[in-house]
């Protein structure tokens, strides 16, 4: 039975910082806006839950909420009522938070929502000026999606970017996908269009096992921001949840003689389309990032 691994299928991102430098100096670290939404855009919860782990691991706090009245259909996503700390009944209002952590050298602006059901444009607007206010240089979206893919296998992980200079220097290209789209995709074209350079990440979640939580598919996510902002994420007891996730999955399926032949197939099609990387540059990869977890004390893993 395997278990999951933090290697994916798409190349790597460097640290945006060098992304920016100039020649000969060194640049100041930017400010990077990271932002996930709800519904759509976000199979199996992965996205959502990699950008509450980044609130909690980093000690974000909260520096605005957007007026729900504005843009959510509260029949579609309804107010929920609890308890308050002394006892009275409490409304809360489905909406978006925006907060702010400030890491050593780098301050990175978090947006958590539900994709709107209203005016879209005003609501993209809105989120870039707090983010100009805060400074932010790079709109940086979380994504997933449901796909053909094995649970048994890396989490496969796409990056695109509207922004001409990025997509040279990561080697990415821009989304060729024409269709339907989301808030994820509405807000990085206008993110692009106002001057913003931005990059957009998506995880594939197994369409057969869509339900959240999807704890490997945000282990891939929160992999990913770490390396393109190169700054260390706490994955605390995520890497475990991921695999007993994985176990889980791999026990249902042997329940079903169906799902199970469906997986194998899965898996033959995965293993012939591409090669497992096994190179010196993944191998050295991986390493240097235990080393910044033993370093910062960030994490459990081993080598």
């Amino acid at each position: 039975m395997s278990t999951p691994d933090r290697e994916h299928t798409a190349p790597d991102l460097p640290a945006l910082d060098h992304l920016e430098a100039p020649a000969g100096r060194h640049a100041a670290r930017t400010t990077v806006l990271i932002a996930a939404f709800e519904g759509w855009n976000d199979a199996g919860g992965a996205a959502t839950a990699a950008l509450e782990h980044l609130e909690h691991v980093w000690g974000a706090e909260t520096v605005h909420e957007l007026d729900p009245e504005d843009y959510h259909d509260f029949q579609v996503n309804r107010p929920m009522v609890t308890a308050g700390p002394d006892g009275r009944r409490v409304v809360e209002w489905p909406t978006t938070r925006v907060a702010v952590a400030h890491l050593p050298g780098r301050t990175v602006v978090l947006v958590h929502g539900i994709e709107p059901s209203f005016r879209w444009r005003s609501y993209c607007d809105e989120l870039l000026a707090v983010a100009a206010e805060h400074g932010v240089r790079t709109v940086v979206t979380l994504g997933a999606l449901l796909a053909d893919v094995p649970h048994t296998r890396p989490i496969p992980m796409t990056a695109t970017s509207e922004s001409e200079g990025l997509q040279a220097v990561l080697d990415v290209e821009p989304s060729t996908y024409e269709g339907p789209t989301g808030i994820v995709g509405v807000l990085q074209h206008e993110a692009a269009a106002r001057g913003f350079q931005s990059v957009s990440l998506w995880a594939a979640v197994p369409h057969y096992v869509a339900n959240p939580p999807s704890p490997k598919a945000t282990l891939a996510i929160l992999t990913r921001v770490e390396e393109l902002l190169g700054e260390t994420v706490p994955l605390g007891d995520l890497p475990e949840d991921a695999e007993a996730w994985q176990h889980g999955v791999d026990e249902l399926a042997s329940e079903d003689a169906e799902i199970s032949e469906y997986v194998q197939q899965l898996e033959q099609a995965k293993d012939t389309a591409e090669l497992p990387e096994a190179s010196g540059e993944a191998i050295a990869r991986e390493f240097e990032r235990y080393l910044r977890r033993r370093d910062t004390g960030g994490g459990k893993e081993t080598p």
